[in-house]
């Protein structure tokens, strides 16, 4: 079976680290994942060494990818476009939408016109996502099927393996606090400024680590409030730190006491959580839906209220003054990835509705899940 991925935007986040995962594990179970992008916005080195990424704005170019390559289905993420260039290249087969947007003012204009083509089904990374795209569709499934994560790859290091000598470089008696994700409104960077500046007031054990966010959109106001607040002593910004390297930042953080802050303001799941909570690091993020279906407080980390600064500030500080604490949260963190979010666990279920839906049950069930 082969399948086309088509979403607008190669970027460096849940989505496609999600899609990475799922195509890894879908080649096992004898599905083959090409990805079809129309802009990079630094995503390339994630995706490039699991499967064939096509990367074009032409439409001719992009009817002849879909018209030529023969694909078994075709899954649409957040890209209304797609369904005049499926309708063109005159497609036939399945196909899936996956809603990934959690702003219903930008999500329903890619809901609210297929062109003539009828989604198999909706899918979306939560139960909060699918509140919203219930909203918006009326008479197409809808199906909840949480990220995945590869626990082989993203996993609690021992001291011995880690990669100390790469950035960043773990400073000695600092707890630090990891700020992973997009420099965006939504992401909300404005809020991680004001937790560091207040904690700066407080204390000088803590150090914040920005990974990401080279080509995000909001990167040059994020530099220039860095260094307006003069915050370049406590919070340290790393614009691109390679894919591989991930399980290594998370480590460092672990192994100084410290955590991940989550500031977002929405989210559809949020992939950084699961890998924040596999490599047992403690979340620190709102507390909302759907980030409740993945972090419960007190379990796995602490939830503020709303976008409450100082209710932030004092989750954190109650983790990185709390060994004991940190110590159990990480381990109820780890045992929680691997029971709910685990790649071979939500992966199956993507397989079994593609070869529903394809037409293709030649595998039988029982012989995949032992895989």
């Amino acid at each position: 079976m082969k399948v086309l991925v088509i979403w607008r935007l190669l970027t460096v986040g849940g989505v496609n680290a999600g899609w990475r995962n799922r195509s890894i594990y879908f080649k096992k179970q004898g599905i083959d994942t090409e990805f079809l992008y129309t802009t990079d916005h630094g995503g390339l080195h994630i995706m490039e060494d699991v499967a064939p990424v096509y990367l074009t704005k032409d439409e001719q170019e992009i009817i002849k990818i879909i018209r030529d390559n023969h694909y078994d289905a075709i899954i649409v993420v957040d890209t209304g476009a797609a369904f005049k260039w499926i309708r063109k290249a005159k497609y036939n087969g399945p196909v899936l939408v996956e809603a990934r947007t959690p702003e219903l003012m930008k999500l329903s204009p890619q809901l609210k016109t297929f062109r003539g083509i009828k989604p198999e089904t909706i899918i979306v990374p939560s139960h909060y996502q699918k509140r919203l795209v219930s909203i918006i569709t009326d008479g197409i499934p809808i199906q909840v099927i949480y990220n995945g994560i590869d626990t082989s790859f993203y996993r609690s290091l021992s001291s011995e393996e880690i990669h100390y000598d790469c950035d960043p470089i773990l400073p000695n008696g600092k707890k630090i606090i990891g700020w992973i994700g997009r420099l965006d409104k939504r992401k909300n960077w404005q809020m991680l400024m004001e937790v560091a500046e207040l904690i700066k007031s407080q204390r000088d054990d803590i150090e914040f680590w920005v990974i990401g966010g080279a080509q995000s959109v909001q990167r040059d106001e994020f530099a220039a409030k860095w260094q307006e607040e003069q915050l370049t002593d406590i919070v340290k910004w790393f614009p691109v730190i390679p894919y591989h390297q991930m399980p290594h930042v998370y480590a460092k953080i672990r192994q100084s006491g410290g955590c991940t802050l989550a500031t977002t303001k929405t989210e559809s799941f949020g992939n950084t959580f699961i890998e924040s909570m596999v490599c047992g690091v403690p979340v620190v993020a709102s507390n909302m839906m759907p980030i409740t279906e993945l972090v419960v407080h007190g379990e796995h980390g602490l939830l503020f209220r709303g976008q409450n600064v100082e209710d932030a500030v004092n989750q954190i500080n109650s983790i990185v003054d709390n060994s004991s604490l940190h110590q159990q949260l990480s381990k109820n963190a780890i045992a929680r990835v691997h029971d709910k979010f685990a790649i071979e666990i939500v992966a199956n279920q993507y397989v079994h509705l593609l070869k529903k839906i394809a037409g293709n049950d030649s595998i039988d069930s029982k012989e995949v899940s032992r895989e």
